[in-house]
Formats: structure tokens, sequence, C-alpha cells
């Protein structure tokens, strides 16, 4: 059947994901971090404890979503819009949390339905929530089911110069380490296949340039404490080559900050940025 606006509220099956110091490393690697931030890159450095990036949210917290209950669709025809991450302690080095995902909306945008979910994560060892993620997919050409076409953005830049101005280099080889981390799609990897997407060859992850806009933030906003980072929220606007430089422009209100990512030709690639800190 098509997509199941009823769906709404639908509950996934709680899962368990454990992560290791090497998972962690891995990440670390995977969104750009080098010698330069030897506690994200090594767990063995001298007086220097491995932390974690907050934006490891995105694999630790992602389970038990229930897609099944949604109707059928092809999922070569969806595409992540929208990503958030809330961070109710520090993720450790190493860890397992317990997952369940929920359907909270579903909205028919015509050409295609917007489908948002949510995830919540418990620290199994403690028994206390740790993250909770929350992202949207669009799947083309399962809209005018004849549902609510739902909130449009409504967040605008500030007209201003932004306080802070980041630039991270890519490698021609990000999506290959990145991948590791669990997102094997051959769209990043095998260029037949993102000829297939209509790509002259494969594309960045969406969550790798969000991990390499959390770590901006991270550092620019936080002096690379973890601890300080609460939460943050994007959405993905157009997609990202493998060795284009990302730049990351933040505007800071307190406690809480707007950002945009650019890639080289000024394009935004993340949009409708909002993080907030201790």
């Amino acid at each position: 059947m098509p997509i199941d606006p009823n769906a709404v509220g639908a509950q996934g099956s709680p899962t368990r994901h454990r992560w290791t110091s090497r998972d962690t490393l891995l990440y670390s690697l995977g969104v750009g971090a080098g010698t330069e931030e030897l506690a994200f890159t090594t767990e063995n450095t001298k007086d220097t404890p491995q932390r974690v990036f907050p934006t490891f949210a995105v694999i630790a917290g992602m389970g038990g979503l229930p897609f099944d209950k949604i109707g059928s669709f092809n999922p070569a025809m969806l595409v992540h819009g929208e990503q958030g991450i809330e961070l109710l302690q520090e993720i450790p080095a190493e860890g397992e949390v317990e997952t369940t995902g929920k359907i909270t909306a579903i909205w028919d945008k015509g050409k295609g339905a917007v489908v948002e979910m949510a995830c919540e994560s418990t620290d199994v060892a403690t028994g206390k929530p740790m993250l909770r993620t929350r992202f949207s997919a669009f799947i083309r050409g399962e809209g005018g089911f004849g549902g609510e076409r739902g909130p449009s953005a409504s967040a605008e830049m500030p007209s201003r110069a932004p306080d802070h101005e980041v630039t991270y280099q890519t490698s021609p080889d990000q999506a290959l380490v990145y991948r590791l981390s669990g997102d094997r799609n051959p769209l990043h990897s095998d260029p037949s296949f993102a000829a297939m997407g209509g790509f002259d060859r494969p594309i960045l992850h969406g969550l790798c340039t969000y991990g390499f806009t959390g770590r901006a933030l991270l550092h620019t906003l936080c002096d690379g404490d973890p601890s300080r980072f609460r939460s943050m929220d994007g959405r993905f606007s157009k997609p990202v080559f493998p060795g284009e430089a990302l730049t990351v422009s933040v505007w800071v209100d307190g406690k809480e900050c707007t950002f945009q990512t650019r890639n080289p030709a000024g394009d935004v690639v993340l949009d409708q940025g909002k993080m907030r800190l201790a």
C-alpha cells in the first residue's frame, strides 16, 4: 500500500547499539579530525582522555525506526531532509544505548511525502536518557494522498556578517572513511551507482557534512568541550562532493546560534541551522 498517514504515533521495537573506543575514533576521522584534535582521534595520548564528538549521536542513536509501518515505497526515492540531535549527557568513548523510534508526523507535499521520526536513547549501564535524535525523510513520488502539507521552513539567516566563520577541507577519500561508521550506501562510493542517481561521481554522506559542521560549532562555541554542546538541527539543501571545502558561518545569540554551511561555489548545503550550548 502507499504511504499511510495513520501511521503517525507508531513506534518501532527497542534496539540496542554498542560502540567501542575504536568506533568513536573512526567516526572522528570520518568527519575530518586529525592530529590537532588528539582528544577525539587517540585514546592513549598523555594527559588527554578520549572524548567523543556530539554528532556521533547520529550513529549511536538512530535505532528502532518503524519504517515498516509507514506503508510501501521505493527506498531509492528517499532523501534525507533534516537532522537534529539533543545531548542529555556527554557521549562516552565506549557505551551502549537502547533506542526506541517513533513516527511523529507525515506530511503531503504533493510531489512527495515527508516523514518525521524521533528517537530516544537510554544508557543501558545507568538506565538514564543519554540522547535524542530527530530527522525527516522526503520520499519522492509518494505525495498526493490528501494529507496536510505541514509547516514550511521559516528560519531566516541574520542580515549582519557572521560572528564566526570556519572552513574545513574534506578529502577526496572522505566518504570512504565515513562509510566505515555504518552507512555503506554505494551512492557514496560506487561511481556507477552514483551515475544512476544523476551524479557524475559519488557524493559525500549528508551526515558527514553534518559532522564537519558540528565539529566547527564545537570548537568555535564550546572550546572543544562536548559537555557544553546541547543540541543541533539543520536541513540538507544540496549535495557535497568529497574533496570540496565546507565553510560554516555562525551567528551567536547568547546560548543559541544560527548557522549555515556552504560549498566553495557559495551554495548552501546545510541550511536552517540551529545550535544550543550550555
